[in-house]
């Protein structure tokens, strides 16, 4: 969980979270071992904030970057569109949706959104709100949505807390899609893995966090023969 690590930096990280990363690769290479629709590479749309952002990091080294790398060595075709934009929450990716959607047609999206609402002690049904449109409205445009789980420190209290990371479940199950597990949580706790800030991963986490998604979506978005 976003246990009692973040308490102290919390209220810090809140007014540092304005950088913008934007990261859209070049088309990975075929694979024998995976197939698409008409022989084309899926095309991942990430709506995240800064967490899959690079914050605070050269976006080479985030791990959006390293798992599009991935990717390509390994003649993946899976070419990612990283939309995460520090500070963002789900008011402001619901309102970016559309525009992602018409310009790069993806054909998977996953939403890593909440936890800056969830900092900034939003109204936790407004939350599951916004993440269902934005799960209904990526459907519409023909793409596969997953949910990445997300936690908050605990310091909100017990109630909100659970309210709020209830809604991962709710909003997955409500709309029958994959829900990906907090990719922290294995994290979040080692000071050697996390910024000063106590919430932000560093460098060397972000092999790791790559790792773990490249596990967790491969096989979802490019099904083995």
């Amino acid at each position: 969980m976003f246990i009692h690590l973040f308490k102290k930096a919390i209220f810090v990280a809140l007014a540092a979270f304005t950088l913008f990363g934007l990261f859209i690769p070049n088309s990975a290479l075929s694979d024998q071992h995976y197939e698409t629709d008409n022989d084309k590479s899926a095309v991942l749309l990430i709506l995240g904030d800064s967490l899959s952002a690079a914050y605070g990091l050269e976006q080479q080294l985030g791990w959006v970057s390293l798992l599009q790398n991935k990717w390509q060595d390994e003649k993946i075709r899976i070419d990612i569109v990283n939309a995460a934009v520090s500070g963002e929450t789900t008011d402001g990716g619901l309102a970016r949706l559309p525009r992602l959607l018409e310009q790069h047609m993806p054909t998977h999206v996953l939403i890593e959104l909440g936890g800056n609402d969830g900092l900034q002690g939003h109204n936790t049904n407004k939350i599951m709100r916004n993440l269902e449109k934005i799960v209904v409205m990526s459907k519409d445009s023909g793409a596969e949505v997953f949910i990445q789980d997300i936690q908050i420190p605990t310091n909100y209290g017990r109630r909100y807390t659970d309210m709020f990371q209830s809604n991962y479940d709710s909003v997955a199950s409500a709309q029958n899609i994959v829900k990906i597990p907090f990719f922290l949580q294995n994290i979040a706790l080692n000071e050697e893995l996390m910024q000063k800030d106590g919430i932000h991963p560093n460098a060397k986490a972000q092999p790791l966090i790559a790792d773990f998604m490249y596990e967790q979506l491969t096989n979802l978005i490019l099904p083995v023969e």
